[in-house]
């Protein structure tokens, strides 16, 4: 029994975070097809580009290896956006991430010869199974600071344990997130520098980024503690 997802536990911790984005006035949605979130997201004037590996052009996601989640305000307009995909490792993820795999599902036609990944982070080799990758995450500036990392992170770590019962939760963060505390308002346990350096010359990204995560059992015991607070 140990390895039996609740969903009745599950569907009750992500009512409470819905509840809390609607006190704030945000309504959220869930969704699969990523070609309508990347319509979505290019029809967002300040978000940046969604990265590669939740494009369908360049890495498909099968229907239920992924979802995101989109917030809009009382106007229904667009004020929060994030993605999660599931990568099935057999391999470690620090391995996935230099392969640039993580990015492309066929590198060799979709990558730079310029195209590098570099991930040094000790914990990412030990990383593999079930990963839930969580990025391309966004938020309108007039709702930054009012709390919205945490109900983005109660999102994705239900959905994820309902779907999956992931090994991990991971995301890649560049440094000044950690500064500013984000990564704590996320709740994610472990961080490490090094997740990946990463160089995708004809997508205009360069990113040092440090890799935070949380585990399995992890996940299942803050969802069971919030429960048992409530």
């Amino acid at each position: 029994m140990d390895n039996v997802i609740n969903p009745l536990m599950a569907a009750r911790f992500l009512g409470v975070f819905d509840s809390d984005a609607a006190k704030k006035g945000i309504t959220l949605s869930l969704g699969f097809d990523f070609r309508e979130y990347v319509t979505i997201t290019k029809a967002t004037q300040t978000k940046g580009p969604t990265y590669p590996n939740f494009r369908p052009d360049r890495s498909p996601i099968q229907l239920g290896n992924g979802f995101w989640v989109k917030g809009v305000d009382r106007n229904n307009e667009t004020a929060l956006l994030q993605a999660v995909r599931l990568y099935n490792l057999n391999t470690s993820f620090a391995e996935h991430l230099r392969s640039l795999r993580a990015f492309y599902e066929n590198v060799s036609l979709h990558a730079s010869s310029r195209d590098t990944c570099t991930c040094l982070a000790p914990s990412a080799e030990s990383m593999t199974g079930k990963v839930a990758y969580h990025g391309d995450l966004w938020v309108r500036r007039d709702f930054r600071g009012k709390g919205i990392p945490k109900i983005m992170a109660g999102i994705v770590f239900g959905v994820s344990y309902s779907l999956w019962d992931p090994d991990f939760v991971c995301a890649l963060v560049p440094r000044w997130l950690l500064d500013k505390g984000v990564v704590e308002q996320y709740e994610y346990l472990h961080y490490e520098r090094g997740g990946a350096i990463l160089h995708l010359f004809e997508e205009g990204i360069l990113d040092d980024d440090w890799i935070i995560w949380i585990t399995r059992e992890e996940l299942r015991s803050r969802i069971e503690r919030h429960e048992t607070a409530e």
